[in-house]
């Protein structure tokens, strides 16, 4: 290895770490509002990968219909819920239900967005509501239950979205063009722009989820709920609501993340799978708590990705994935045990 290897290398560790360090941000964001470890987080970069290259290849994307069905059994188990005495936020209900659903339908169907831009936008508004949607249906009736049961449901999920993923796109690969074909040289080392538009996209994207938690009083009131979920409740903030917004965020942040790497790598159904177990492992360096030191391992996974595929190649996922083993053992060493608030 050279000095310019070892360029190439760390320039595709920073690549990789600015897609895990999203990842990470929308896992520790669920988890600490609604104690949900997001496992099918993964399966929302593949579906928005997926319908932009669907969009790109002028074919309406199968994620319209995921939608408009989830909308509808919302919509129903709201209704039943109403009928049952229970108080419902039709509000915000419709919103979700009707509004985006119609939304998606009318770019898709009616608009047949064209230009690159249009087709990003409108897989934006594909894969966002299925987020808040996916959390009525299948976490918010076990919003007490313990993190365990969350974790099984998690998996149950991303078992379900995986096949549906199969059902919709077929076991083939796709591409989507760069947003940006330009090439630069940087002290000997080429530069893609697709490339800086990934990390660039990805430090704008912290730095607007650092300024909507510290600045806006709903993400001060998602940061309420992350560290006193019942107190947050007696001081009138509706967490129901707060568990809507946190898996919409990640949800976005998903898709944003399957828009940027679709045009560097071949994406398959199940490949957000990976994406995002080693953007659980950053999330896990940080505890499932600390957005900081989540973008510090996500950054540490990428670099270690990166050489374990020079040094170790057939080894590089076992390496990136034994780096949890030390993390866990070190926290455990340092942490007591505290019992769950409800």
């Amino acid at each position: 290895m050279d000095l310019q290897i070892a360029l190439l290398l760390g320039q595709d560790g920073i690549v990789n770490g600015a897609v895990y360090g999203l990842m990470a941000l929308a896992l520790v964001l669920v988890f600490s509002v609604t104690r949900v470890i997001f496992i099918p987080q993964g399966e929302l970069v593949a579906f928005g990968a997926l319908s932009m290259a669907a969009l790109t290849a002028g074919r309406v994307p199968a994620t319209l219909w995921l939608l408009v069905a989830l909308a509808a059994m919302t919509l129903v188990v709201e209704a039943w819920r109403w009928q049952r005495g229970a108080t419902v936020e039709w509000k915000s209900t419709l919103v979700w239900t009707l509004f985006f659903p119609a939304l998606a339908a009318g770019l898709v169907l009616g608009l047949r967005p064209s230009s690159l831009a249009l087709q990003a936008v409108t897989t934006l508004f594909l894969i966002t509501p299925l987020g808040p949607l996916l959390y009525r249906l299948t976490y918010r009736p076990l919003a007490h239950a313990s993190v365990l049961i969350l974790l099984i449901v998690s998996v149950a999920l991303h078992g379900v979205l995986v096949g549906l993923g199969l059902l919709f796109f077929g076991a083939e690969g796709s591409r989507t063009p760069a947003f940006s074909e330009a090439r630069f040289d940087l002290g000997g080392v080429p530069v893609s722009g697709q490339s800086l538009v990934v990390v660039g996209v990805a430090f704008v994207l912290v730095v607007l989820m650092f300024l909507f938690f510290e600045r806006s009083i709903v993400g001060k009131a998602l940061r309420a709920t992350a560290m006193n979920r019942v107190g947050a409740r007696l001081m009138g903030i509706p967490t129901d609501l707060s568990g809507d917004l946190s898996f919409a965020l990640a949800a976005l942040i998903g898709a944003v993340s399957g828009l940027l790497i679709a045009p560097l790598t071949t994406v398959y159904y199940d490949t957000g799978f990976l994406i995002g177990l080693k953007g659980f492992v950053a999330a896990i360096v940080g505890g499932l708590a600390s957005y900081p030191i989540a973008l510090v391992g996500a950054l540490l996974v990428g670099q270690l990705e990166a050489f374990s595929s020079f040094w170790a190649s057939a080894f590089k996922e076992v390496l990136v994935f034994t780096l949890i083993i030390p993390v866990l053992w070190w926290r455990s060493l340092r942490s007591r045990h505290v019992e769950d608030e409800e």
